[in-house]
């Protein structure tokens, strides 16, 4: 479902790093949109059969409603909808179940994660996509627009991108000390190489983006690379993902 020539997204992070995100084709987006709807529609399933435990006449009680009672209803149907999808990018980094699955996630046009806004308003812009029937005005404008966005997205300017597997090894992985010195801190021993300074202001791009337990893994494994630290030392900067990345932070400035 890619190719080598799909086209990507280019950002420039505060730590003036250059990355190239693969943008997510109609393929990806038609497959994790079938796993979501597919997790909705199990939810409104079990729902609806939860409901006739209640009420035998499931039918007669909506036709029995007003016709504000059934716009309600109706509303408040695409409401939960709305709630899942908008939701779930906000709290997952943009990711919803279906998104998670197929390793590709919702981000801003300068590459940083989506917010409330963005969210909410390219999913209520679903049924504009949905129209005239089964998305074919958001399968049009994402056919048509060369980051394969859809009507939702170009409003609220967003893009999908596809995650790229991270080699964990390489942030394990110590090269021998040179000798030089340096400074790094204030138990520093050698000074950062060119490419372990790229590789810190890679992770720091990616940190914001990255699963807690993934973000504090790499963190560590970078601390634990560059070392120079004592064990209370150690112990303070990895408290948090905030101590660790202001650590390499700091590090990366002073080497830059």
């Amino acid at each position: 479902m890619s190719t080598a020539s799909s086209p990507h997204l280019a950002v420039a992070t505060p730590e003036r790093v250059a990355l190239s995100l693969p943008v997510t084709g109609i393929g990806y987006r038609c497959l994790a949109w079938l796993v979501d709807a597919g997790l909705l529609f199990f939810f409104w399933v079990v729902a609806y059969f939860v409901f006739t435990l209640l009420v035998s006449d499931v039918l007669g009680v909506f036709q029995g409603l007003s016709g504000l009672g059934q716009t309600l209803l109706v509303v408040g149907i695409f409401a939960t909808q709305w709630l899942y999808w908008t939701l779930s990018e906000v709290f997952f980094h943009g990711q919803t179940p279906g998104k998670r699955a197929l390793r590709i996630r919702v981000v801003r046009l300068d590459g940083s994660p989506v917010g409330l806004y963005e969210s909410a308003v390219r999913n209520l812009c679903r049924a504009v996509d949905f129209l005239p029937g089964v998305y074919a005005a958001g399968c049009i404008s994402m056919l048509l627009t060369p980051r394969h966005q859809r009507l939702g997205d170009l409003l609220a300017g967003t893009v999908l991108v596809r995650e790229e597997r991270i080699d964990l090894d390489k942030y394990t992985a110590r090269p021998p000390e040179s000798g030089a010195p340096g400074v790094l801190g204030p138990k520093a021993t050698r000074a950062l190489t060119p490419d372990e300074v790229e590789l810190v202001l890679a992770f720091l791009a990616r940190a914001p983006g990255l699963e807690a337990d993934i973000r504090r893994k790499m963190g560590t494994r970078l601390v634990d690379r560059l070392g120079g630290l004592t064990d209370e030392e150690r112990t303070a900067v990895l408290a948090s993902a905030g101590s660790t990345e202001a650590f390499l932070r700091a590090h990366v400035q002073v080497e830059r």
